[in-house]
């Protein structure tokens, strides 16, 4: 349960960084965007176990 809270917060970051870039907040919405992409590859990456393949 706890990683579908994490995937939440992730979609739900990417989704206000959407609305800052249509709304011209072009910096606030590239920080947004970026956060959520390291948050995204850091839940993939520590989903993998030793054998490297998504559990």
């Amino acid at each position: 349960m706890k990683d579908l809270y994490k995937d939440i917060l992730t979609g739900l970051v990417f989704m206000i960084g959407l609305l800052g870039f249509l709304s011209g907040e072009f910096i606030i919405s590239s920080t947004l965007f970026a956060a959520s992409a390291i948050a995204s590859n850091v839940n993939v990456n520590r989903k993998r176990g030793k054998s490297g393949r998504i559990a």
